[in-house]
């Protein structure tokens, strides 16, 4: 069957009916996990809510203010997923997320758009395309485009925008001779009903099931961002449609605005002035590679030429590495003296390292590790790693210290 959502893609509201109502779960994204949620599936007499779909994501929406969090398909059905019952039979508003699916909308018509016209003007089908969040991309069927052809298609679909070329939607039997005609990869293998053609008049007919716009003209405008190198010898159309590129334009005027701010310098010299602080910060950072791996020898040095040095040896430095460490502890000599290094912010992340005699280094390397939170490994009198919290530094220096003393008590 076919949705109100695909009868009337701009229809923002909807008085139905609940058919089914069952206990479910969902598996959901939270903060990049994702996390199964208890709640209900919901079969309604119609919607016009969108099933996630021929490459289109599924709408956001409320039925009786209840947030639908996820719309899929089941054969002819729409199953909407909430987390509160509604009762069978009962009189329900839908509510439609209209952002959302409008620049769906947007975004899946401008695909149709450009896909049709690659093939036409330059041969390049498409076979497959994926609709982002920021940004589409339609991968089309060769290895590489030639130069100016993406200006050229980009000229063109903007032209058929502004031509105001209606799209229609046309429902035909599966045995229709006309069904031959359009374009299509293929139907799924649970379909039922009608075949549903998008129609952009003297354009392209082509098998799809998603929401679209009734005129090319809403699409507002189309901008090719580029392409990219796809998988096995295909290549990626990057591109943004109607109030994407309006939110693209007013995001790239603020950036180079606190650029210009920043660089003290026009748009046009932008990339120039980067390149030179580029240039001039690796320059810089070598330069102070240098005078660490200097001061750590005059660090080891200073320790070793002190007359009342004990066997233990413990510094912290906001700036190094761990070839800085290294140097120190080579330095100072790992034999009779236990050594402990850090470098990082003072309660943040950083790096360690605990060298001294074996036995020393074996017994206390993973208890270091442990107070300052990190992962690393030891062996042949060296433990070191990442430290992801050097807050509790003092501690692991006491524990250190203590043992240090206890050794050299026990020596006497």
């Amino acid at each position: 069957m076919a949705f109100q959502c695909q009868r009337d893609s701009y229809m923002k509201e909807f008085v139905t009916s609940v058919v089914s109502c069952s206990a479910a779960e969902l598996k959901l994204e939270n903060n990049g996990k994702k996390e199964k949620v208890k709640g209900f599936s919901v079969i309604l007499k119609d919607t016009i809510l969108f099933p996630e779909g021929g490459g289109q994501p599924d709408d956001h929406g409320t039925i009786e203010n209840i947030p639908v969090l996820r719309v899929t398909r089941q054969g002819p059905e729409a199953v909407h997923f909430v987390r509160s019952p509604l009762e069978e039979r009962q009189e329900v508003q839908l509510k439609l997320d209209w952002e959302r699916r409008f620049d769906h909308m947007q975004q899946h018509s401008g695909q149709h758009l450009i896909t049709a016209l690659a093939d036409a003007m330059f041969g390049y089908k498409t076979t497959s395309w994926e609709l982002g969040r920021q940004r589409s991309s339609i991968e089309l069927d060769t290895v590489t485009v030639k130069a100016g052809e993406m200006e050229a298609l980009e000229a063109a679909v903007n032209e058929n925008i502004r031509a105001h070329v209606p799209v229609n939607v046309q429902l035909l039997s599966l045995d229709d001779p006309a069904v031959e005609k359009v374009r299509s990869r293929g139907l799924p293998d649970d379909h039922a009903g009608p075949i549903r053609i998008i129609d952009i008049e003297g354009i392209d007919a082509n098998m799809c099931c998603g929401t679209h716009v009734s005129n090319l003209s809403h699409l507002q405008v189309i901008k090719i961002l580029g392409t990219e190198k796809g998988k096995k010898n295909k290549t990626n159309l990057i591109f943004i449609a109607g109030n994407r590129v309006l939110k693209y334009a007013e995001k790239s005027y603020s950036t180079e605005k606190s650029l210009t701010a920043l660089l003290k310098t026009g748009p046009d010299e932008h990339a120039d002035a980067v390149d030179k602080l580029q240039k001039t910060v690796k320059r810089l950072q070598k330069s102070n590679l240098t005078l660490l791996r200097d001061m750590a020898v005059l660090i080891a040095q200073n320790f070793k030429n002190q007359p009342d040095k004990d066997n233990f040896f413990s510094l912290h430095n906001k700036d190094g590495d761990n070839e800085f460490m290294n140097i120190i502890a080579n330095e100072i000599g790992c034999q009779d003296t236990v050594i402990f290094l850090t470098v990082g912010e003072e309660k943040g992340p950083g790096l360690f390292l605990l060298a001294g005699p074996e036995n020393v280094v074996a017994e206390l390397g993973t208890r270091v590790m442990e107070l300052l939170q990190g992962k690393g490994a030891g062996k042949n009198g060296r433990f070191q790693g990442k430290a992801n919290s050097l807050a509790q530094r003092a501690e692991a220096e006491a524990l250190l210290r203590e043992h240090s003393r206890q050794r050299s008590a026990g020596e006497e």
